[in-house]
């Protein structure tokens, strides 16, 4: 294609996924200040936070499915054979998680390995056992909206995660005085997912069979040349999904050395928040890996401009970053007063969020090379980073003493040390060690 790919192409595309994703990372801090205002809340905090990061490393590999109906689908059978794919995934991640509820093997690793009170330890297993369901529907979900971004409607996505945050939000007013969470805490973040999870799925069926049923019969453009069996679906995904595992396992481990360590439930629940409010100016730097698969048809000149815009992203997002986290008066006046967050908590946030301003640089190019070997259906390419990742945040655990730097902070430190070589080790293997085959590809300039 001779035309250059216009930069308002790629804000179109992009904007409607930032829009709201910036809009679902506040609900952890919705979700924190109505626990914080609730019975227990520290207790609360930490429960949840153990909790959601064991259910969200089981359901994380089940987002990279959005790549396989993205990069992969173009017809009604394939769409069909990545859904059977999907579903037997999701339910095996979803019987693991009932494991972790229900099994003397959960007792342990909550209770024993955290070395968590028994008290906070039944909180926790009563949430994994409401939460079985979400890797299954994290999985459907995934899957729709892949359909959708295919064939570029990434506006119903948008409205869908909208409506999901909506429902999330009133259930949260609506349930913070009842008996049922002035009982049981723990239940009000829970009821919230679930009914942003339900009411997201209700748009994203509403928005396949409009626009996604009707071009299942051969408009969806190329597909790939060989059948999607469940070997070829393997051997795509399994890279995608062990990077995703490896994202999704560094919370816990981070969760498990700073639980075991000094005044580790307040580290925790401090972690908690700190977590809810960095990710929201940078999360929406990951749908990058998106845009060179569903721009293949500008070639390598498309490439070039989703580059540099893929750059300018990452300084946006640092900028934001700077302002609210970096200048006293705007830190604080998120934490204290509109989270509510306690100040022997808010006074543990201050240094892991700076921290975090430093993550969307690293984000950003990682982002942009995992969509390049998407395009080029490399996705062993991307295997190395899981390790290299996961290496470096157990180093820094290990060797930095717990002297030096608070819990939250050496946890915050280790999981920048773990983005920065990811990033690293993946331009190495996408760029650097790129197939001579690819330089063929030239041809679709």
């Amino acid at each position: 294609m001779s035309s250059a790919l216009p930069y308002l192409r790629l804000v179109s595309f992009l904007l409607p996924l930032v829009v709201t994703m910036v809009v679902a990372g506040m609900m952890p801090q919705f979700l924190a200040g109505g626990i914080a205002r609730g019975l227990r809340p520290t207790q609360t905090l930490a429960a949840y936070a153990l909790a959601w990061g064991m259910a969200d490393f089981l359901a994380s590999p089940m987002s990279q499915v959005r790549q396989l109906a993205l990069v992969l689908v173009s017809s009604r059978r394939q769409a069909l054979q990545v859904l059977r794919f999907v579903l037997s995934c999701g339910m095996l991640l979803a019987a693991i998680l009932g494991l972790l509820a229900l099994s003397s093997a959960g007792r342990y690793i909550v209770e024993d390995l955290h070395e968590t009170s028994a008290d906070l330890g039944r909180v926790v297993r009563l949430a994994l056992l409401l939460l079985i369901p979400y890797p299954l529907l994290e999985a459907l979900q995934s899957w729709m909206s892949g359909l959708l971004m295919r064939v570029r409607r990434t506006e119903v996505v948008s409205v869908g995660m909208l409506v999901g945050i909506g429902a999330s939000l009133l259930t949260v007013f609506v349930a913070v005085p009842t008996p049922l969470v002035r009982e049981l805490p723990i239940a009000l973040p829970l009821l919230a997912t679930y009914a942003g999870q339900l009411a997201n799925m209700i748009v994203l069926v509403v928005g396949i069979s409009r626009y996604v049923h009707p071009r299942l019969d051969g408009s969806l453009g190329k597909g790939v040349g060989v059948d999607l069996s469940f070997r070829y679906l393997a051997k795509f995904f399994w890279p995608l999904a062990l990077t995703m595992a490896i994202q999704g396992l560094s919370r816990p481990v981070i969760n498990l050395f700073i639980s075991r360590g000094l005044q580790g439930e307040q580290a925790l629940a401090a972690l908690a928040v700190v977590y809810s409010l960095a990710h929201l100016p940078y999360t929406w730097l990951n749908e990058l890996r998106s845009l060179p698969a569903v721009f293949v048809e500008y070639g390598r000149a498309g490439l070039r401009r989703i580059r540099r815009f893929s750059g300018a992203c990452g300084i946006l997002s640092f900028l934001l970053m700077v302002v609210a986290f970096w200048v006293p008066t705007v830190r604080d006046l998120l934490l204290l007063d509109l989270l509510a967050v306690p100040a022997a908590v808010a006074a543990r946030c201050h240094v892991p969020l700076v921290l975090f301003s430093f993550f969307p640089p690293a984000v950003s190019v990682r982002g942009y090379l995992q969509g390049v070997a998407l395009r080029q259906r490399r996705t062993s390419a991307l295997a190395p980073s899981a390790p290299a990742r996961i290496g470096a945040i157990l180093a820094v655990l290990l060797l930095v003493p717990g002297t030096w730097w608070s819990g939250t902070t050496r946890g915050v430190a280790a999981l920048l040390c773990g983005f920065v070589l990811e990033a690293f080790v993946i331009w190495y293997f996408v760029y650097l060690r790129r197939p001579i085959v690819l330089s063929r590809q030239k041809g679709e300039a």
